[in-house]
């Protein structure tokens, strides 16, 4: 039998003891998988476009502003996975971009004492106020509390009794900011001092997300499996599509870096299954809401904070119910039923359901991926545990190759050679995958070990013999999704 050492010679007389450590059959690490939020900065000493990894909230708030939308994601983020890497993208606003704005006029003073409770981007502002009050003085009151709360996305003045929000943020984010009053209801305690009345004007008018292009270009080579955007304009999100797809980008032959992008879109169940169908990446995932008062940002970092939780236990394990923390259901005549929930699923949206104490839990994760490339549909890549599961399948594999085969000599198969050389053949490889291959059908993550094992292809390449071309017919696992029961019942009959 001849021994393969790579590094102590045959020449050698010096005596005596001599270790050769060879790692090609103990390797079994796996890889780091981080999750990266993209969103804006405001202020602090974070650099535009430059990734950092977050320390946690504070830090964010110290990088990026407490204010900014990218300090408020890594919150909801750390909310929802307290344990993982978690990577930040800031980015500064862009040159001439507008900044959204909103308004709440007040127009009728209190008669009662009571309190004001004041939601903006899902935040409480709570303020006190008394019988007697004019309505300048409740505005003014309102700024004041508001001003006590530096994590608030939105600047305030008063004019009068009106005070007028500015988004700290420029760009068509802060359209999304919610503006409302007793998000809790009676039922929790809020409501509106008698005789006070207001109108609030929604945020709008915000215009121009800033460009990605350079910001994404600063990411190399860095793996990282669950991204969060907070912009969802066609741009940026055909930017980050580019980024990912397949062909040029992260999940190509030449990067094999991987990774997933998670949005979620505020909007009415028309215009989510309009924005949907108008969508087909099997690299993205959408949430659709209407009407929640946490704002889309948090909804995409708390989701990838879920998702990045579950796959890293287990890739296969179907994200439905798995909770969703600090995030606000729609009141309930906002939410949609399951017709409307069971279309948007077809169109490209993720759902959610809400239990009765107001739990937001994932129903469906889906990718916006619907058609091919002929237009037909296509549900192959439907499933997002279907990509965690190929990322998985393919990052283990290739661990198992570039750690058993990385200085082998290659063989035609038929070759006589002594055991224990230093040899494979496309049978000693293909022997190696299968066995792979049942190793992860026994963990959980592929299955039909015999038909996988019957119809692999390895062969040694026609034209260059120092290259094996590998067809690998793997079945991933299922994920139980639809319990069907007919109750084929009988009634009793009576015994005479």
């Amino acid at each position: 039998m001849t021994i393969p050492f790579k590094n102590i010679p045959q020449n050698i007389r010096t005596p005596l003891f001599y270790a050769e450590i060879d790692n090609s059959h103990a390797n079994t690490a796996t890889a780091t998988q981080r999750a990266l939020l993209i969103g804006p900065m405001t202020s602090g000493s974070g650099t535009a476009n430059v990734p950092q990894i977050s320390a946690g909230t504070g830090d964010a708030q110290t990088q990026y502003g407490a204010n900014s939308i990218l300090s408020l994601m890594t919150q909801a983020y750390r909310d929802n996975d307290t344990f993982g890497e978690v990577w930040c993208l800031p980015l500064a606003d862009a040159a001439g971009a507008v900044a959204a704005t909103g308004s709440i006029a007040f127009t009728s003073p209190p008669t009662a004492n009571g309190t004001i409770s004041l939601y903006i981007a899902d935040q409480l502002i709570s303020v006190g106020v008394t019988a007697g009050m004019t309505t300048a003085q409740v505005a003014a009151a309102v700024l004041a509390a508001m001003l006590l709360i530096p994590t608030l996305p939105v600047t305030g003045a008063v004019t009068t009794s009106t005070l007028a929000l500015t988004a700290a943020n420029k760009g068509l984010v802060g359209n999304d900011i919610d503006i409302r009053f007793n998000k809790q209801g009676s039922a929790g305690g809020e409501v509106t001092p008698t005789g006070l009345a207001y109108t609030v004007t929604a945020m709008a008018g915000g215009t121009t997300n800033p460009a990605l292009t350079t910001a994404l270009g600063n990411l190399l080579d860095m793996p990282f499996d669950f991204i969060a955007c907070a912009f969802t304009d066609t741009t940026s999100l055909d930017a980050i599509k580019t980024f990912l797809n397949d062909q040029t980008g992260r999940w190509s032959w030449e990067q094999q870096v991987f990774g997933h992008a998670f949005y979620a879109y505020r909007a009415t169940w028309a215009g989510l299954t309009t924005f949907g169908t108008a969508r087909n990446n099997q690299h993205e995932s959408v949430m659709g809401f209407y009407d929640s008062p946490t704002p889309p940002w948090e909804w995409a970092a708390a989701i990838a904070a879920v998702t990045a939780v579950s796959v890293r236990a287990d890739p296969g394990v179907p994200m439905q119910t798995v909770a969703l923390t600090n995030i606000s259901a729609p009141p309930l005549q906002s939410r949609f039923n399951l017709s409307q929930r069971n279309t948007l699923l077809y169109d490209g949206i993720s759902t959610f359901t809400v239990a009765d104490d107001g739990t937001v839990a994932i129903e469906n994760l889906i990718t916006t991926y619907q058609t091919n490339a002929s237009g037909q549909p296509d549900n192959s890549y439907l499933e997002i545990e279907t990509m965690f599961l190929l990322t998985y399948v393919l990052r283990r594999l290739r661990t198992m190759v570039t750690t058993k085969y990385a200085r082998v000599k290659l063989a035609a198969d038929g070759t006589r050679f002594a055991p224990g050389s230093n040899i494979v053949t496309p049978k000693i490889i293909k022997a190696d995958q299968i066995a792979e291959y049942q190793a992860m059908e026994y963990e959980g993550y592929v299955q039909g070990s015999d038909l996988f094992a019957q119809a692999i292809v390895v062969e040694q390449n026609a034209s260059n013999p120092n290259r094996v071309d590998v067809l690998w017919p793997g079945t991933l696992i299922n994920q139980l999704r639809i319990f069907a029961l007919l109750a084929q019942f009988r009634l009793s009959t009576t015994q005479s």
